[in-house]
């Protein structure tokens, strides 16, 4: 597998939006600025672009412009959290309005969709879009966002990002929306393929450290920027300088980390498949993955999750993940350590039950984020939790 996936990535993450000449001190690393208002030369003349803590701040502006070279987007916009970033892109439209989401996505996500947006007139519809001509039946003429989930969450579908934008760019008005998290941008980026944003909880990959919630936003397209940015401040969804900070320190290392993940997955995943306690694997690198030529096309490799389903039912999918001893059972994803979760009981679990059961959320379905820990320790921790749990 390849060391490069985009060219100088590793130093945009070093160096985008870290100039040390923004500072009079020209500190090498950027400040945490914690003022919540701004000095000004005169009433409405704000210096370099700053007036209240709201509306921008430094150590923001410093991680919104490297997260913006990452997604090779012009504009990136932060928030509180993954949701926040989600629900400041929905504001963008009005009742009678239209989203197609892809049908399995985040459960966070599908909550807000079924039970709030839904209070506020927008219409939603779930659509299947590992195939693309299945997205062209699920337009209407009030269809204005396409939301995508690639690799999706739990069940690591591969949705065809260039294809589906252009199916969804042929109706006037619809703007594509990737949720990126599950790639990260040193493995995949969507607005490359044509999407008009990109979404990602921060919280996971970007960071990596599990210590800060956070969401973004990236876009190269002015007029959505324009809007992102306005209900940025409106909305007042914004992360602290602090948090500001420690993303801008984690994501330093993202590409040294995503470079572990995938290898680490991708032998867990192949040892998973070979265990006879396992009914299957899915893993966008296993060539056994019904997507996977498509994930080699589009993405540049293959993060740490995995998703199996162990023989058995929820007595011992439990078994399995109280057996763990280096992995950790928790929710979230995207650390340096390795996580399990069941994501019927927990992170899905406000998913409706037949959506789940449609979608093959089972009892016996187990989400796996492998951290960046030895390997033959994560090998040998899967083996004994199985056996454990599977006689």
């Amino acid at each position: 597998m390849a060391e490069q996936t985009f060219p100088q990535f590793a130093t945009d993450a070093l160096h985008a939006g870290q100039e040390p000449e923004q500072w009079n001190s020209r500190a090498v690393i950027p400040i945490i600025s914690l003022a919540t208002t701004f000095k000004q030369y005169e009433p409405g003349v704000p210096f370099s672009g700053f007036e209240y803590g709201r509306s921008g701040n430094p150590t923001r502006k410093c991680l919104q412009d490297c997260l913006a070279k990452l997604e090779n987007a012009n504009h990136c916009f932060v928030f509180s959290s993954g949701l926040g970033a989600t629900t400041t892109v929905l504001h963008t439209l009005k009742a009678g309005d239209h989203i197609v989401s892809i049908d399995d996505v985040y459960g966070g996500t599908n909550r807000y969709f079924n039970k709030v947006l839904s209070k506020f007139g927008v219409d939603l519809t779930f659509c299947d879009m590992t195939k693309p001509e299945n997205l062209k039946s699920c337009l209407k003429p009030n269809t204005k966002l396409v939301w995508i989930e690639t690799p999706t969450n739990p069940l690591l579908k591969i949705a065809d990002i260039k294809a589906l934008s252009e199916v969804a760019h042929q109706q006037q008005g619809v703007h594509v929306i990737v949720d990126n998290t599950f790639a990260s941008p040193y493995f995949q980026r969507p607005l490359d393929l044509g999407a008009d944003m990109v979404l990602h909880s921060i919280s996971k990959y970007i960071n990596g450290h599990t210590d800060v919630i956070m969401g973004a936003v990236m876009t190269s397209n002015e007029a959505l920027a324009e809007q992102i940015g306005f209900l940025q401040n409106s909305i007042g969804t914004v992360p602290s300088p602090f948090d500001c900070y420690m993303v801008n320190r984690g994501v330093k290392t993202l590409h040294l980390r995503m470079r572990e993940h995938q290898k680490n997955a991708l032998a867990v995943a192949k040892a998973l498949e070979k265990n006879p306690r396992v009914t299957k694997v899915l893993h966008p690198g296993l060539e056994s993955h019904p997507q996977h030529e498509l994930a080699k096309s589009q993405m540049k490799g293959f993060s740490g999750m995995i998703t199996f389903y162990i023989k058995g039912g929820v007595k011992e999918a439990t078994k399995f993940l109280q057996s763990v001893k280096i992995f950790c059972l928790a929710e979230s994803l995207g650390g340096y350590e390795s996580l399990c979760e069941h994501p019927a009981i927990m992170t899905h679990a406000s998913v409706p039950a037949e959506h789940r059961e449609a979608l093959g959320i089972s009892d016996s379905l187990i989400r796996l984020s492998v951290g960046i820990e030895d390997l033959d320790d994560l090998l040998n921790d899967i083996e004994q939790a199985l056996a454990a749990a599977v006689c």
